[in-house]
């Protein structure tokens, strides 16, 4: 990794209305990344959207594509990728995050969080832009103690099926971590817990689309273990609040971001079936190899620091989030019902 950015350039970067903001975010067409692309520039902002649409999707931005203040880039960060003109911010949240999706190809998932990681802090550097790592809950692995602060170091299984994603994005930290510390540039850490909301992919695999989806097709709902396994859902306009909280503030170090709130699967799996009207049976199956049995975040940095907490329960952010799946696959509303 030389820093050069000649393989694959920006060029003719548009001239920006006034002189808004420029905002590079890796991975903006996924899930939460589009969200994002919203919010900047409702913010008025002007974005570079950079995604290898490998798990992102045109058409989570397809709305935006005409926008002046909003500009499209199909590349994959692990190559270096160079930007003409000012670039101010960059956020990376590049990588499939859900483990059917980063275990199909997990070298290339190792890739985009190590090499990924380290050409975007490269540009960051050139550019003299500050830099924002989305990196996760995961880094804690199977924790042992709950809830789990910033100062937990985690359980982490260097050689499991997990391992590219969990060790990957603690790789990339290590990088944010070293940049900050002996190259001059500004970083910031997110560790983010498990988000939802619209425009997850109803294949994404991680739990509360899998629910959703096979409730409103009228599938059995798949519980791995006794179901008793805890997550803490964190809805997506939440979160992307706290990325931009946490981009604006001064803190260098890592900050969990993510709903405090804890539930079962068990009680997640029957909010939903009560929401859609299904009466969908429970098939049980395997835990997973390393699996956590608990997730939940001490958000105490982030109230603190950045003055954020999340404000929607899980039921409405279910509801809008089964609203959203239900007009993707072509499923009648009635079926929903809105809490």
């Amino acid at each position: 990794m030389d820093g050069s950015y000649a393989r694959d350039s920006l060029d003719q970067q548009p001239h920006w209305p006034g002189r808004a903001k420029v905002i590079l975010i890796a991975g903006g067409a996924g899930f939460v990344g589009s969200h994002l692309c919203d919010a900047l520039i409702g913010n008025g902002h002007a974005v570079i959207c950079v995604d290898n649409l490998q798990t992102g999707r045109a058409g989570n931005v397809a709305h935006l594509m005409t926008h002046p203040r909003f500009r499209f880039h199909q590349h994959d960060i692990i190559t270096p990728l160079m930007i003409d003109g000012p670039l101010d911010e960059i956020y990376n949240l590049a990588c499939a995050a859900s483990p059917p999706l980063y275990q199909k190809d997990p070298i290339h998932t190792f890739k985009t969080c190590v090499y990924g990681s380290m050409n975007l802090l490269e540009l960051a550097k050139s550019k003299g832009a500050r830099i924002l790592q989305s990196s996760t809950s995961e880094v804690y692995g199977d924790p042992e103690i709950s809830p789990q602060p910033e100062s937990y170091r985690g359980v982490v299984n260097t050689v499991g099926p997990r391992a590219c994603y969990d060790e990957g994005k603690r790789a990339g930290e290590t990088l944010f971590w070293e940049f900050g510390q002996h190259q001059g540039v500004e970083t910031r850490i997110a560790r983010i817990f498990n988000t939802y909301g619209p425009r997850m992919h109803p294949d994404d695999g991680r739990v509360v689309s899998n629910f959703i989806v096979q409730a409103l097709r009228g599938d059995a709902i798949t519980i791995y273990g006794d179901g008793l396994q805890t997550r803490s859902f964190c809805y997506v306009d939440d979160l992307v609040d706290g990325l931009m909280r946490l981009m604006s503030s001064d803190e260098a170090m890592p900050v969990n971001l993510g709903n405090p709130g804890e539930f079962t699967m068990l009680e997640l799996a029957q909010m939903v079936l009560d929401q859609t009207g299904s009466h969908a049976a429970l098939v049980r199956r395997p835990l997973p190899q390393d699996d956590p049995r608990q997730r939940k975040p001490d958000i105490r940095r982030a109230q603190s620091l950045l003055g954020w907490a999340p404000t929607v329960p899980l039921h409405q952010g279910l509801a809008r989030t089964i609203a959203h799946f239900a007009a993707e696959l072509g499923l009648p509303l009635h079926r929903v019902e809105m809490a």
